[in-house]
């Protein structure tokens, strides 16, 4: 049975920045599947168009650098000109590897933070006067680096801990038209995330050690979590981190292991 009711978005105009892979593009596809309108945009046109057809007949697949705020703002007046007022924006543009602080460039840590957090705000500021309100809905795609630090991970620490902020920031200024929020994914199979992170079995069971729920994600669950915060289901939701991470950033799931046992 699905988790939601047919055409719940019906109507609505969704826009996906990043959206031509991995989680974004999933939860394009779930957007689309409840109705919605939607487009999705990347830096290569041709990923593009062939997200776009993935999603459906109806969908727009453009080219955009979140990095760039002129390109991106271009992009999305293009989605409100074809498609309609945005009901809808997820940001979900991001970079990341593995590498000490001593062994990253100044270079390589201002990429990850100028696609993460700067492509955050881009995304956002340039989609205000374009968006359906009030009720407009916008959802970044956040990390638990933002809150648990990591090594090998300076650059997006900084940068997903910034947009946890932006997003609080956000929803206090833009309330009560435009409700803004975070989603937090842990480990989710078969993504290009987990390849960069645990590109070896060592890594991904230190990984899984860390889930609660003692199973990796799915990109389908991540996506249900965005429906619901721009459902209605979540009209009092808003400056609000929704992790979908099977409790990996709660604690010592070890201990969890061992209190099981003692039952």
């Amino acid at each position: 049975m699905d988790t939601f009711r047919d055409n719940l978005l019906a109507g609505k105009t969704a826009f996906v920045a990043g959206g031509t892979s991995g989680i974004n593009l999933g939860i394009a596809k779930r957007l689309a599947a409840l109705g919605a309108k939607v487009a999705v945009a990347g830096r290569d046109p041709d990923k593009a168009a062939r997200a776009a057809a993935e999603i459906g007949p109806d969908a727009l697949g453009l080219s955009g650098d979140v990095r760039d705020f002129s390109a991106i703002r271009g992009v999305m007046e293009t989605v409100a000109a074809k498609l309609g007022a945005m009901d809808i924006v997820v940001s979900g543009a991001a970079g990341n590897f593995l590498a000490p602080a001593l062994g990253m460039s100044a270079n390589a840590f201002r990429t990850v933070v100028d696609i993460d957090l700067n492509g955050t705000f881009n995304v956002f500021r340039g989609c205000h006067d374009l968006l359906n309100r009030p009720g407009a809905s916008l959802i970044a795609i956040t990390a638990g680096q933002a809150v648990n630090a990591s090594a090998l991970q300076a650059h997006a620490c900084a940068a997903k801990a910034g947009i946890n902020q932006l997003i609080r920031v956000l929803a206090l200024e833009w309330g009560p038209d435009v409700r803004v929020n975070g989603i937090s994914p842990g480990p989710i199979a078969g993504t290009e995330g987990m390849k960069r992170l645990a590109p070896d079995a060592e890594t991904r069971q230190a990984h899984y050690d860390r889930i609660a729920m003692k199973r990796w994600g799915t990109v389908e669950e991540v996506a249900d979590a965005a429906v619901f915060l721009c459902s209605p289901a979540a009209s009092y939701v808003t400056g609000t981190i929704l992790d979908c991470d099977g409790g990996s950033q709660v604690g010592d799931a070890s201990r969890g292991d061992m209190a099981r046992g003692m039952a």
